[in-house]
């Protein structure tokens, strides 16, 4: 008879075979780790954080996040029919040829000329006509003031450090009441990673650091902005928020981004804000 493989335990001594009282990941290593995935599962292919590089073009809806698919989500940006729309960041395009579909006028501006470009070929092959702008996500002064019925910013947002300088300019381009919606990186989602045997989950940085967090696979970098500090900067603009949510992914949507991480956390923290005041 071949012989057995030692049994794993936990640091309390605790068995850690089926039937074990799962443990919550702030718990260290004081029980056992729920098994979330098979060990046969492949990695995540696709980072969240780096969100919308690496999604596949799908200008039929407008996304917010990977693996957002519910119908409330798709409401706090309502028809694009009829209304004047300011996209932060392009992704591919998808965003903006979904809303120039449904009827909207569509103004695009993004920091990226690669990016532009590549959206811009979506475009022209879809036969819709938006409006591209290259350059800093605050240089709005071709806009005129209160012209804006909607703007867009998916996860565009953390590349910027000075997010109250955009703010600023929004609320100046909005019609008062219009919503700004904004989605980005989830703050826990910059703290957790999976354990290395893809059983569970862990800490890999503290809540209270401010540095930078490079993108998993890209020489690129993101902000660490905590929902908090949105809201203040919002607030401090002259925007009411009016939504805040914190949404699961479905691993179904897009596969490539999903990780056994995200049966822990949520990938994305969408926020909505509207202009008070002129």
């Amino acid at each position: 008879m071949a012989e057995q493989p030692p049994r794993k335990s936990s640091g309390s001594g605790a068995p850690s075979g089926p039937g074990s009282r799962p443990r919550h990941p702030s718990a260290g290593n004081l029980g056992d780790r729920p098994t979330l995935v098979s060990p046969t599962d492949a990695p995540p292919s696709v980072s969240t954080l780096g969100y919308p590089a690496g999604a596949a073009f799908a200008p039929g809806s407008v996304r917010l996040g990977p693996g957002l698919t519910d119908d409330s989500i798709d409401r706090l940006v309502g028809s694009g029919d009829g209304r004047r729309i300011l996209e932060l960041g392009c992704g591919d395009g998808s965003n903006a040829i979904a809303l120039a579909r449904q009827g909207a006028r569509v103004i695009v501006v993004d920091s990226s000329a690669a990016r532009l470009a590549v959206a811009r070929n979506h475009a022209e092959s879809q036969d819709v006509r938006i409006e591209f702008h290259h350059g800093d996500l605050a240089d709005l002064a071709f806009v005129r003031a209160d012209q804006i019925d909607l703007c867009l910013a998916v996860y565009s947002l953390a590349e910027v450090a000075d997010v109250s300088r955009v703010f600023r300019q929004v609320h100046r381009v909005l019609r008062t009441e219009a919503p700004f919606v904004i989605s980005l990186p989830h703050p826990l989602e910059l703290m957790a990673e999976a354990d290395a045997d893809g059983e569970g989950v862990r800490l890999r940085r503290s809540a209270f650091d401010q540095s930078r967090v490079a993108i998993p696979g890209a020489s690129t970098q993101i902000e660490a902005h905590r929902v908090t500090d949105i809201f203040t900067a919002l607030t401090r603009s002259n925007f009411r928020v009016d939504a805040l949510l914190e949404p699961p992914m479905d691993p179904s949507a897009e596969g490539g981004f999903s990780s056994p991480v995200h049966e822990w956390v949520p990938a994305t923290v969408i926020i909505r804000g509207r202009k008070q005041g002129i």
